[in-house]
């Protein structure tokens, strides 16, 4: 069951803003991204066993967002995940927590035939935006699906959820391939793009910060609730299938400089925050956008000026609407 998420609501109320309608096309170099590859026969099976999608229905003309969740459902880590064959799995997460979660990862190999290895320097990364999409070997439609996968020739090209209304792909190739063409984009502003999507990635700020849940991953199809089990499985499915799930992710906007990490309070409580600022960005508009994960009935409650930045005394904080629905929890 879908519901609509509260930002609608407060999205209607009048609020200074300034504008998304933007006109941004190209691409960017996503130096912030690195890749972790697990390769052999068994990859599959041990990726199927650590994460919450389910890797073993993944085609390959599909990707995926995952988690990889510590046994408290904590989430260490999130990948973009998806096949470039049946026995070589590429998932892509921030650099700044790479290498711990390889080794995390690593260690519940055990007797699998998998290889896991850092691969980033095996492969170029590159998000592609607008109408550049249209122009890359006349096969990208900015309709597709998010997580509909095209291969061109050795690349693939993965669509993301959609930034700021503008469609989003990431592409993936062998290092030393040529770049996909077009115009310049800045990688601040693909940070932007992807904090309007309403997708955060797990960063070294937010390790073990949040269940897949309060970054709505359930909602954006990073958590497969009929799969095997996987660390902190049971923690994940409970609080989506037992109704206790009392934080989500917003969108908001501020005045202020955010950054992930950063505490967000309610006037309700000068002394206890209420949430959690998971991914932040300068709107190229003026001021920044952010992912707040926050207790839902502060987000309720969230009139102009009764959400603050870092004090009880902070910028101001106002939401925006969502770019998708929320999945109810049950």
């Amino acid at each position: 069951m879908i519901i609509q998420d509260i930002s609608t609501t407060i999205a209607n109320r009048p609020m200074t803003m300034p504008s998304t309608a933007l006109d941004i096309s190209g691409i960017a170099e996503l130096t912030h991204l690195g890749v972790i590859r697990v390769a052999g026969v068994e990859a599959v099976k041990f990726l199927q066993g650590q994460l919450t999608q389910d890797v073993a229905l993944l085609s390959l003309s599909e990707a995926r967002l995952a988690a990889f969740c510590n046994a408290k459902g904590r989430m260490q880590a999130s990948f973009v995940l998806f096949k470039r064959s049946h026995e070589e799995v590429l998932l892509v997460c921030s650099r700044d927590i790479l290498a711990a979660t390889l080794k995390r990862l690593s260690m519940f190999v055990l007797r699998a035939n998998a290889k896991l290895s850092d691969a980033s320097g095996d492969f170029a990364l590159y998000g592609v935006v607008g109408n550049t999409l249209n122009t890359i070997e006349s096969i990208a439609d900015g309709s597709r699906p998010a997580w509909s996968k095209v291969d061109i020739d050795d690349a693939n090209l993965v669509f993301l959820h959609p930034g700021a209304g503008l469609p989003r792909a990431l592409w993936c190739a062998p290092a030393g391939s040529p770049a996909p063409q077009g115009p310049h984009v800045d990688l601040a502003v693909w940070h932007w793009l992807d904090v309007r999507s309403g997708i955060a990635m797990i960063t070294q700020p937010i390790f073990e910060a949040f269940v897949p849940q309060m970054l709505n991953y359930e909602s954006v199809e990073g958590v497969n609730f009929k799969k095997g089990c996987y660390p902190g499985q049971e923690v994940v499915a409970r609080s989506q299938f037992r109704g206790t799930l009392k934080r989500r992710a917003y969108l908001v906007h501020t005045a202020g400089t955010p950054a992930v990490g950063q505490e967000v309070f309610h006037a309700s409580d000068a002394e206890q925050p209420c949430g959690l600022v998971a991914a932040a960005a300068a709107n190229p508009s003026g001021g920044f956008d952010a992912i707040v994960s926050m207790q839902t009935s502060a987000a309720a409650d969230a009139a102009d000026g009764r959400l603050t930045l870092g004090t009880a005394t902070g910028a101001a904080l106002a939401l925006l609407p969502l770019p998708y629905s929320l999945l109810e929890d049950i």
